[in-house]
């Protein structure tokens, strides 16, 4: 068995030891892979495993990727940045993007989505913690900016992208998780199409997953020690 085959197994098994704890449905927890800076044979082995969805932080490297891996049935998600330069290539390539977090982004994957593709599937990023370093739109705009995303017909409103705050213990975490999942239950509650909170790392995916993430983001603990860019 080689490495990444028992860390994708452990990975997995995590995940449900941790619905299980929380008294929740075994499929309401998807495992979303970054492979930011990982080759695309990495991204080619993990696949082989039945992992089928891939988040990718740097558009010209994923552009790569996703070409040397046409032959697969991936779903991509971009979860990096936006610049406004780059709505265009993400609009065009990407199945899902994360991390919209202001209205002149959706407008621009909005107008650069092909016609030919299916809507583009969004995640509002909210800046939980309201670090002035982080992105994200604070939790006091979400609906204003739900809002408008839901005048775009390109477009298709999914649910919340979170990355909390760094914390010193795990009631911290919880209270940055649950302040998330009200915002999401408040989302779907007007927006019945939500269905994706995407909360949770490898440090804290348990306690992400018993507040109600359904979708958790793992690079190390599936690929290993990242390669130096």
């Amino acid at each position: 068995m080689t490495d990444v085959k028992k860390r994708f197994q452990q990975i997995h098994h995590e995940i449900s030891t941790s619905v299980s704890a929380a008294k929740r449905d075994p499929q309401s927890v998807q495992l979303l892979a970054v492979s930011k800076t990982w080759p695309a044979d990495a991204l080619r082995e993990v696949a082989a495993l039945g992992q089928r969805q891939f988040g990718e932080n740097y558009l010209q490297e994923a552009l790569d990727k996703i070409d040397a891996l046409a032959d697969l049935d991936l779903e991509w998600h971009f979860i990096g940045p936006i610049q406004s330069n780059k709505t265009r290539d993400i609009a065009g390539h990407f199945d899902w993007v994360q991390s919209v977090d202001r209205e002149k982004i959706a407008r621009r994957l909005n107008e650069h989505r092909p016609d030919s593709l299916a809507p583009l599937n969004v995640c509002i990023q909210i800046n939980i913690d309201e670090e002035e370093t982080k992105s994200g739109t604070s939790p006091e705009k979400l609906l204003t900016l739900a809002d408008y995303i839901a005048t775009l017909d390109k477009l298709n409103l999914r649910g919340l992208m979170v990355i909390p705050s760094l914390k010193n213990s795990v009631a911290d975490e919880k209270d940055s998780f649950s302040r998330a999942y009200e915002l999401f239950q408040q989302l779907r509650h007007k927006y019945p199409q939500v269905d994706t909170l995407s909360m949770g790392m490898t440090a804290d995916m348990s306690t992400a997953i018993a507040c109600g993430s359904t979708m958790v983001r793992i690079g190390t603990a599936l690929f290993g020690q990242r390669e130096k860019r």
